[in-house]
């Protein structure tokens, strides 16, 4: 139980939060190694062997290069660990100019704004989710008559689950202007009780057979229900500081 409760921390709740977090870094990533990328060099393209560089004589000798005296003044090479943790800052600052409420914002613009946010990002989990339960339920021959069961019983489980969510996002626990670790893993906790109860109800409704071979299928009812929960209809979080 404690693997699926983590895989359902990493799932649900984050939920989009971790999709527009990863985004972010990967950002990041990308403009550091930008940064580091030698001006005019050619980049090969993936499969592309390019011949190796050819060097053309001087056909004049040159003079022989100066030493650099060790007096010479140098720029302080910066810290790599406090260029990371300002990267990290600036993520956070964007995180919650993203997911947080604007300067005079109204819940209803607030959701006009996210909610398609939240759609487009989670559009991609959703799909595959979906392929991967279709996939699963046809190696258990799960009937359509047990699949629209389950449907219906995951109805409790999303409004469950936004009950929760929406409680923390009041209380603070969970913030888009911080980064809270242990406010994520709390919630987390609480969230490994919607889940038994969500194993609770996929199991009177599929045999126990039937739970095995999804299982052995790879499928993960965890990632389904965090992919497929309705974020986009959670309430929009407190202005800042209040």
């Amino acid at each position: 139980m404690a693997r699926t409760t983590w895989i359902l921390a990493t799932t649900t709740a984050l939920g989009v939060a971790s999709t527009a977090w990863l985004w972010l870094d990967n950002r990041a990533l990308h403009d550091e190694l930008d940064a580091k990328t030698v001006p005019g060099a050619e980049v090969a393209k993936p499969g592309e062997v390019r011949p190796a560089l050819e060097v053309t004589p001087d056909p004049k000798p040159s003079a022989p290069a100066k030493t650099a005296s060790r007096d010479t003044p140098t720029l302080p090479a910066e810290n790599p660990t406090e260029a990371r943790m300002g990267r990290r800052q600036q993520r956070t600052a964007e995180f919650g100019a993203m997911f947080g409420r604007l300067d005079g914002e109204t819940e209803d613009e607030y959701r006009a704004r996210v909610g398609p946010l939240i759609k487009l990002g989670l559009a991609g989990a959703r799909q595959k989710v979906d392929e991967m339960r279709k996939i699963a339920e046809d190696k258990a021959h799960v009937t359509p008559q047990q699949s629209a069961q389950l449907d219906k019983a995951f109805d409790k489980v999303y409004a469950d689950v936004l009950d929760y969510t929406n409680k923390a996002v009041a209380d603070g626990q969970l913030s888009p202007y911080e980064r809270n670790v242990a406010g994520w893993l709390d919630f987390a906790g609480g969230l490994g009780g919607i889940l038994n109860d969500a194993n609770g109800q996929i199991g009177k409704i599929l045999e126990p057979g039937q739970v095995k071979a999804m299982s052995e299928s790879g499928f993960e009812w965890a990632e389904y229900l965090g992919a497929k929960s309705p974020w986009e209809t959670l309430k929009p979080p407190p202005p800042p500081g209040k």
